[in-house]
């Protein structure tokens, strides 16, 4: 079991950012919290409390993939050292039944594809260099198949997951560990207009599950874990089929 000193969560005003924030800090550890809203990332911090002091803001723009390196650079100096990173930022714009919409899907690509490799690439080379540290991506179900209703977020889900794959295989000889967490439906801002959703859990539960995968060290873990076999009989449906359902 995994413990860790210090933290930098991106995507971390609201949901299931803001509550891993809150979780880290409140278990003593140091967290760096990014996000672009500065006066939601003090709002998270001011919430805290007496662990206040444990969280230091950075806003930041996560298609502003210029300036990772030096912000990294700089969290790094803050912190000391930094353990385990988090990349949760992500966006769902809604896609109408025969909306194909290139500006949405390129918000994605670069919000949930994009940005994660813009930052996990210099966090990967620092951690292989300190041979230590934990990698978490946070992936969704949404990405085990091509589902109909939004190309777009499962295509980059889908390509998160195959990119952690990949990290995986290049830093665990050197002591890192990359873990693959794949949330179901949680209750944030990005779900709150699709209707009723299956196994719909709170951002505080989702929070909880993935830093319990990220001190197991998981290679890839489903939240909560009822959707592994969900997403496994989902998986072996024939194209032919699953091309006909709604799902």
């Amino acid at each position: 079991m995994q413990t860790f000193k210090t933290a930098i969560v991106i995507g971390a005003s609201s949901g299931i950012g803001e509550c891993l924030v809150r979780q880290l800090a409140r278990e003593g550890v140091t967290v760096a919290a990014l996000a672009r809203r500065a006066g939601e990332l003090e709002r998270v911090r001011a919430d805290l409390g007496a662990d206040a002091g444990r969280v230091r803001c950075y806003p930041h723009d996560v298609t502003d993939y210029a300036s990772v390196p030096a912000l990294f650079d700089r969290i790094c100096e803050d912190l000391g050292s930094v353990d385990l990173v988090i990349y949760n930022a992500g966006v769902m714009p809604a896609v109408a039944e025969g909306e194909y919409n290139f500006q949405k899907d390129h918000q994605m690509v670069a919000v949930n594809l994009l940005g994660a490799m813009a930052w996990l690439n210099p966090v990967a080379a620092y951690m292989e260099a300190r041979r230590a540290g934990t990698i978490v991506g946070i992936s969704s179900v949404a990405g085990d198949r091509g589902r109909r209703g939004n190309p777009g977020y499962h295509t980059t889900k889908a390509a998160l997951t195959t990119y952690l794959e990949a990290l995986r295989n290049r830093l665990t000889r050197y002591g890192v560990t990359v873990v693959t967490v794949k949330p179901g439906p949680v209750a944030t801002p990005m779900t709150k207009d699709l209707g009723k959703l299956p196994l719909l859990i709170q951002p505080d539960v989702a929070a909880s599950g993935i830093l319990a995968h990220a001190r197991a060290g998981s290679v890839e873990g489903y939240v909560p874990a009822l959707w592994r076999p969900i997403m496994t009989v989902i998986q072996s449906v024939p194209s032919f089929i699953f091309r006909r359902t709604n799902i």
